[in-house]
């Protein structure tokens, strides 16, 4: 049975997974097609990372666990996010005009924003998620992997794409996220909270609430400095979503 193209992008895209090789050119709706597959995937790294957080905690601290689930879901997706976060500060923080910002998210370079943003992040998941009892933390990590990677759909669907796309490695046209792959991805997202909502509804509630509202606030930001998105406001976002979501979960479960 031959895999599903859209669902080895998505794997490509958000992982260093190995997939099989492909000569086929992407087409250029690549990333909208491979969307509806983000929080599956979200939530197998979120296993992984919730894996490694149970095993250290048996032999260490909830701090030291956390740290560990926390660079592992890093080194899954090769900082992929927190690069798109780095990115999208700098540029916020750093660019006067929408071309000065959008030359800044180019950059290699990280500057003072990104790195503050990239500290305070990892720092934020890290105590959030060592406040929580171990089963509740891996139940946690799964949940906030998927969800965060089901909003940069709704954002897409919302905004233009603000970046230049003859500058990009592989071809890229605007396309929405159509309603069925919506339908798919929102399955997924909340079959991944279902383990946390066991322990407690309320903190999937209120992780789910918090993570949108930062998400949400990103995206207005990025709507009105720069007039759209881009692939590293895709990625903030959903780290924000990501942190509010710990936050909210250990403020009930704490």
């Amino acid at each position: 049975m031959t895999p599903d193209r859209h669902l080895l992008n998505a794997i490509r895209f958000l992982t260093v997974v190995p997939t099989p090789h492909s000569d086929s050119t992407p087409e250029p709706d690549w990333l909208a097609r491979a969307m509806k597959y983000f929080p599956l995937i979200g939530a197998a790294i979120g296993f992984a990372s919730a894996l490694v957080f149970v095993v250290a905690c048996q032999l260490w601290s909830p701090l030291i666990a956390a740290i560990l689930a926390v660079a592992t879901s890093i080194a899954l997706t090769s900082a992929l996010h927190e690069d798109g976060l780095a990115d999208t500060v700098d540029a916020f923080g750093g660019g006067w005009t929408v071309e000065r910002r959008l030359a800044i998210m180019k950059d290699s370079r990280i500057g003072t924003y990104g790195a503050l943003a990239l500290g305070l992040g990892c720092a934020l998941r890290i105590a959030a998620l060592a406040m929580l009892p171990s089963w509740a933390g891996a139940t946690a990590l799964i949940a906030a992997h998927a969800a965060a990677r089901a909003m940069p759909a709704f954002v897409m669907n919302r905004l233009a794409y603000a970046g230049d796309t003859t500058a990009m490695k592989v071809s890229y046209a605007e396309a929405p996220v159509r309603r069925d792959e919506i339908v798919f991805l929102l399955v997924a997202a909340v079959l991944a909270t279902v383990p946390l909502a066991f322990i407690s509804f309320k903190s999937v509630a209120l992780g789910v609430l918090l993570g949108a509202l930062l998400g949400t606030l990103l995206a207005r930001s990025a709507k009105r400095l720069i007039g759209g998105y881009t692939g590293d406001v895709l990625g903030a976002i959903e780290q924000l979503f990501e942190i509010g979501f710990l936050l909210g979960v250990a403020a009930v479960l704490r």
